[in-house]
């Protein structure tokens, strides 16, 4: 099996890297279309800010590639949030694999940005299998999906928002699975031979 983890300007890719490597996965880190399209399995990590993160995949075409790929994709975090239509950070207009606006959790008692461990809601899509009893991701995001008709798991941080999303051959998570533990390292086996 070929997994290619998309390259571009986000942080955190060396976390999903090493993660694949605790699994004994192979799998390479490329920008190039014919790599990308090639792949078996194609991981779209991020970390970072939604209006220049868009602009660098504009930049390199990946805006065009990644929407039109047709095997498994994994969007994680940032990567979930730029697969929606469009995020009030910074005005950004973004993939629109998900018809969803991606919003600023509003003010309240609670921090922000979300951070920690959170319990996950629903997990009934092979990609949230055999994760055991009220499992419980690592979060870290100011910026969330409100629920909707692709939404596969939910957390709740003041309000219920989409933790997990699913539409096609597109899966994508808010939290971050190679910061998660046993149960993130499961999420990721799953996505690697389930999906």
């Amino acid at each position: 099996m070929h997994l290619v983890i998309i390259k571009y300007n986000a942080g955190n890719v060396q976390s999903v890297m090493y993660a694949l490597d605790r699994l004994n996965v192979p799998y390479s880190l490329s920008d190039d279309e014919s790599e990308i399209r090639n792949a078996d399995k194609v991981i779209f990590p991020g970390v970072g800010e939604a209006a220049s993160t868009m602009a660098y995949l504009k930049n390199k075409g990946l805006d065009q590639i990644i929407p039109t790929l047709q095997q498994p994709v994994l969007g994680i975090c940032l990567g979930m949030q730029l697969m929606c239509r469009y995020s009030e950070e910074r005005d950004t207009n973004c993939l629109g694999i998900f018809d969803h606006e991606v919003k600023k959790f509003p003010d309240s008692d609670l921090k922000v940005p979300h951070i920690g461990w959170n319990e996950l809601k629903n997990t009934d899509s092979p990609l949230l299998s055999d994760l055991g009893e009220k499992p419980h991701v690592y979060f870290v995001h100011s910026y969330y999906v409100e629920k909707g008709p692709f939404t596969i798991s939910s957390c709740d941080y003041g309000l219920g928002f989409s933790a997990a999303m699913h539409k096609d051959n597109f899966y994508a998570t808010q939290f971050h699975p190679e910061k998660s533990g046993k149960i993130g390292a499961q999420i990721l086996k799953n996505f690697i031979e389930k999906i």
